[in-house]
């Protein structure tokens, strides 16, 4: 089958069936992590997060909220530290994931991206965000823009985030909240909506199988030279 392919390693090589996409559906709630960037007093991606967690909620989900106040910067505190655990935790206890971010200067703001770095690409032998899903919004104070979004979804394929396709940016969010905090009725709420619905359906879609949706062929080949390699260095001692 592979006599055409010599750089292809047969034992490592996997091919894409059906039946690797069937299996027990889990019962429980999809458990959904939701994420902001702004510690204002009165935040609006806060307000809008919490606004996507009450539909979630709603839809069926499991939705927990990590409040970033109190959380240090990237390496000015040890993994020990309790907001760092908290949020470890809450990373490794997700299914699927939701971001929403002021824009600041034309970019995310520090206090969301703090918040993935403190979280890197693999704790030990498990990745805590590989294959689980991301919905991304953004907050604006002016006009609509999507340069936080835009940057949102690069980050999330940098942490092995399976992005669904919609997304929100919501333009004068000032203007989108009551004085109770609530969201007014509008097209951004619809919006708010469709990325709801959608992030239910992709993370239930592929929750039971995203160890097979991000498995990959190099890693499968890398993981058989790291133990060549131990192997080889242990017979050199």
């Amino acid at each position: 089958m592979y006599d055409d392919l010599p750089n292809l390693a047969p034992d490592h090589t996997q091919i894409p069936l059906p039946e690797r996409f069937k299996g027990p559906a889990s019962a429980h709630k999809p458990r959904i992590l939701l994420l902001y960037g702004s510690n204002r007093e009165r935040s609006y991606s806060r307000l809008l997060t919490q606004e996507a967690a009450r539909l979630l909620e709603a839809f069926g989900a499991e939705p927990r909220i990590f409040h970033p106040a109190g959380l240090p910067l990237p390496d000015d505190a040890g993994e020990d530290h309790p907001k760092v655990q908290e949020l470890r935790d809450l990373m490794a206890w997700s299914e699927g994931q939701v971001w929403c971010s002021p824009e600041r200067h034309g970019a995310m703001t520090a206090v969301l991206k703090a918040q993935i770095d403190w979280v890197p690409l693999s704790i030990g032998a498990v990745r805590p965000t590989q294959g689980k899903t991301l919905a991304v919004m953004q907050v604006c104070g002016g006009s609509q823009s999507f340069n936080t979004v835009n940057q949102l979804r690069i980050l999330g394929r940098w942490m092995r985030l399976l992005t669904i396709p919609n997304q929100s940016s919501v333009a004068k969010a000032w203007d989108e909240f009551d004085d109770q905090g609530r969201m007014k009725p509008s097209p951004y709420y619809d919006r708010i909506v469709d990325v709801m619905e959608e992030l239910m359906r992709f993370t239930l879609l592929t929750r039971d199988i995203r160890d097979h949706l991000v498995d990959r062929y190099s890693e499968r080949v890398e993981s058989r030279a790291a133990l060549s390699a131990r192997v080889n260095q242990t017979k050199a001692v």
